[in-house]
């Protein structure tokens, strides 16, 4: 790796490269490709360094990326160099430290580098800043070979040498065919004929000598009766040599067919600095031609692409003007040029100017014989201004501004940016805006105008008295921004609301002349127990008195309208954010159920047909008790009137006190306190619908204390006499036991293996099949346990964890009781 980076460092060499010559475009791109591969900006001038830039040029480079980053309000993402880095570019003046800090710098970073297992091709952060030559990559780029047709017609003007192959084809009264290989004296040896010397004929020359020669052996040749036709068969192989400033010069093994542009490409055409302007081949100590590659970049013209023969020789000569075009062309590059040549012709070869280019002038960089100077070259020049060898020609991009903008916005049909003409005002701007619109807010509009310093300034005017004329016109300046509000824009959006006994109540947008009847339409109408004779309306106090304290907070309207909306007499018009409330018809109810199970003659749902209804009305109404229902185990089962008909406006909704509960659990359980039972029992006890109820005195003494009311969605449940006990919680074996009448409590956790260790034995409870619980009491030092009843359910809940006492407190413990027993000793002394 650490090879490969050396090798890579030695053919990038950046040692040339002029800070000063960058535009501001390439610093951020060599910004955002250091911040790519994880390199802040001390980073960044270590890499320079290792690139081979100078000590001077790296210090004009951290100014310019503190200035870019100042510009574009960013700073270096990643962490800093480390001090010693910050300290020793800061000084600057010692050469020699700096030189070792540089190189020392740059270890750490091939080290890190190779350490990281990076892409060596991530360190080049500056490929791209140097310029390309133009047609560098003609010659370089794989995809362009120049590779000669061989399957081609033979060229007529094709000069026959040693090793090529003819074919001779004879047709008509004589039929013959010869595959003759030319000798290395230039002659073929034809049967019957004899030698033929074609050596350094064309192929049209040698078809000419070779008819003549087969004339006195074949007579039908001079008749027309026969024809002959040569061809080349296998093409022979040339030698080629390429001098001069050529990327791998000397000789190549070429096909005889091969050109100039076959050559080159072979040995990759011009180096450095090689010229591609005046390429000469050299045939028998002469330049039969001179090749201009830009003829073939910029035109597609082959020009003097001639094909080669055997020893030609092929020279580049060093280029004699090289100059530079930078910033907004197409085509970016170094380019060479010829006498003359002008600055016409070079940005001709860069493409032309870009879409956002200043065409207005040129900078040029010159190099002197002392320094280094710039020129400007406005577009009059173009085809009269000469280059120079090293010319840098800089195209800056135009300013991002408008020369005649001015902008309208708000409450005009057409918003938007307008050309600035001569003369232009206010109103003609408002005018050209399609005028106002009728919402617009006619009291006010304002002007966001620049000064000459840029700073801003705010023109405010009467909409209404410019465009009546009764206030003088106010002339527009380039970069004037109007804006005229609209009413909308100045006031909160207008909304009426409906709530109570219509089917869609809501929010509705505000229009004027709305009346009470509309706002109820508009919600859908009436409910069936809705009544219009009480529907109420409350308004916003405006000017209530805020001193006083009975001061008013809204202003209450109580009217009655037509159940069915018509039109008779008088409307109340509401106003913006009036609350319309529409109330329940006095006297209605939706019908009210219970559902009997179990263990009665007519089990089923049941209609309350009046308020006071009770438990036993009902169980009356479905002809009582069965003689297998076990009475005692009767549950009542109350769900709450909103679960079973949300609809119910009459319902009381139970929700909140539920909630309460389940969140006195949940702090103390945060507070710290060990739960005794599990979780998902206490969430079922806390959500339990089941009303623990007597049916047995409820039979006996009806309308009694027992005999509750009943309520929408209670469900009454009869059991059959149940015998068994279930027992669960912290026992050994939980199961379910058969009921004995007589039999303890204490006798049944017994039957279940008895308790665990983990049990906590005083919070034993039962709970009975009615839904009532009964849990163990105690007296003095005496244990009180319940009644067992069929179908009842023994819960022995989980003793709370101990956390055990660590060594550091029983050490704390000690601490305590001997100083406790030092204090002892001390007093009775």
């Amino acid at each position: 790796m650490l090879t490969v980076f050396q090798q890579s460092m030695a053919q990038t060499n950046y040692a040339n490269v002029k800070v000063d010559d960058l535009n501001d475009t390439q610093i951020r791109q060599l910004i955002q490709r250091a911040e790519s591969i994880g390199y802040n900006d001390a980073q960044l001038e270590q890499m320079a360094a290792a690139q081979g830039m100078k000590g001077e040029e790296i210090q004009k480079l951290r100014i310019r990326v503190e200035k870019i980053r100042k510009q574009d309000g960013t700073t270096s993402g990643t962490t800093k160099g480390n001090n010693t880095s910050n300290s020793g570019t800061e000084e600057g003046d010692d050469r020699s430290r700096t030189a070792v800090r540089i190189n020392r710098d740059s270890a750490n970073i091939t080290k890190a580098n190779n350490t990281n297992n990076k892409n060596t091709t991530d360190l080049n952060i500056f490929e791209g800043l140097k310029p390309k030559i133009f047609g560098k990559e003609l010659f370089s780029s794989s995809g362009l070979t120049f590779e000669p047709n061989l399957r081609i017609a033979t060229p007529k003007g094709y000069v026959i040498g040693p090793d090529d192959e003819l074919l001779i084809d004879l047709s008509g009264d004589n039929e013959a065919s010869y595959k003759l290989k030319v000798s290395p004296d230039g002659i073929i040896r034809v049967q019957y004929v004899g030698n033929i010397s074609v050596g350094g004929l064309t192929i049209e020359q040698a078809i000419s000598k070779i008819r003549s020669s087969l004339g006195p052996t074949y007579p039908a040749l001079k008749t027309g009766r026969t024809s002959v036709a040569v061809n080349l068969g296998n093409i022979r192989t040339i030698r080629i040599t390429l001098v001069g400033e050529v990327v791998k010069p000397g000789s190549y093994s070429l096909s005889s067919l091969s050109t100039v542009f076959n050559a080159l490409n072979a040995s990759g055409g011009p180096n450095e600095n090689g010229s591609f302007r005046k390429i000469q081949v050299i045939r028998g100590n002469k330049v039969v031609t001179t090749i201009d590659v830009y003829d073939f970049l910029l035109n597609g013209v082959q020009k003097g692409n001639i094909r080669l023969q055997d020893q030609d020789v092929i020279n580049i000569p060093v280029y004699e003007k090289r100059v530079e075009m930078s910033g907004e062309v197409k085509r970016p590059a170094l380019f060479e040029v010829v006498s003359g040549e002008s600055l016409a012709d070079v940005l001709r070869f860069a493409g032309g100017f870009s879409t956002e280019a200043y065409s207005a002038n040129i900078k040029v960089l010159q190099t002197t014989s002392r320094e280094r100077k710039i020129v400007d070259v406005p577009n009059t020049q173009f085809s009269s201004y000469t280059p120079q060898n090293g010319d840098k020609f800089i195209v800056d991009a135009i300013l991002d501004r408008f020369a005649n903008k001015v902008e309208i916005n708000g409450a005009v049909f057409r918003p938007g940016m307008y050309a600035l003409e001569d003369g232009a005002t206010l109103k003609s701007l408002i005018t050209k805006a399609e005028g106002l619109k009728e919402d617009a807010f006619l009291n006010r509009g304002y002007i966001n105008r620049l000064n000459f310093d840029n700073t801003a300034s705010l023109i405010s005017f009467d909409v209404a008295k410019i465009m009546s004329g009764a206030q003088a016109d106010i002339p527009l300046q380039r970069e004037d921004k109007v804006t005229i509000s609209s009413l909308f824009d100045l006031r909160d959006e207008y909304k009426l609301s409906i709530q109570g006994e219509v089917r869609q109540p809501g929010t509705f947008n505000y229009a004027d002349n709305t009346s009470v009847q509309d706002l109820i339409q508009m919600a859908g109408g009436f409910k069936e127990g809705a009544t219009p004779s009480r529907i109420e309306i409350s308004r916003r106090v405006k000017s209530a008195d805020t001193v006083g304290k009975t001061s008013r907070t809204a202003e209450i309207f109580t009217l009655s309208v037509d159940r069915n909306l018509k039109i008779e007499g008088p409307t109340f018009v509401l106003q913006p954010f009036d609350i319309v409330s529409v109330r329940n018809a006095e006297g209605y109810s939706v019908q009210k159920q219970v559902k009997l199970e179990g263990e009665v003659l007519y089990p089923g749902v049941y209609t309350i047909t009046n308020k006071n209804e009770r438990i036993s009305d009902v169980i009356k109404r479905a002809g009582g008790l069965t003689s297998y229902a076990y009475a005692e185990g009767a549950s009542l089962k109350r769900p709450g009137a909103e679960k079973v008909n949300p609809t119910d406006k009459n319902a009381i909704n139970n929700k909140e006190e539920e909630d309460k509960k389940y969140l006195n659990l949940k702090r103390a359980q945060e507070a710290g306190t060990k739960d005794t039972i599990s979780a998902e029992i206490e969430q079922r006890l806390i959500q339990s619908d089941l009303v623990g109820i007597n049916l047995e005195r409820i039979i006996e003494k009806p309308l009694g204390k027992y005999d509750l009311i009943v309520e929408d969605g209670d469900v009454i449940r009869v059991p059959r006499t149940l015998q068994t006990v279930k027992i669960t919680g912290e026992v050994l074996n939980p199961n379910s036991i058969v009921y004995l009448p007589g039999k303890s409590l204490r006798q049944y956790i017994n039957g279940a293996g008895g308790f665990t260790s983990n049990a906590r034995k005083s919070g034993t409870y039962i709970k009975y099949a009615n839904g009532s619980a009964a849990a163990v009491s105690k007296f003095l030092f005496f244990n009180n346990y319940p009644v067992v009843k069929p179908g009842a359910e023994i819960l022995v809940p989980k003793r709370a964890e101990r956390e055990r006492l660590s060594a550091q407190s029983w050490i704390g413990i000690g601490t305590a009781i001997a100083s406790l027993g030092a204090i002892i000793v001390s007093v009775l002394r």
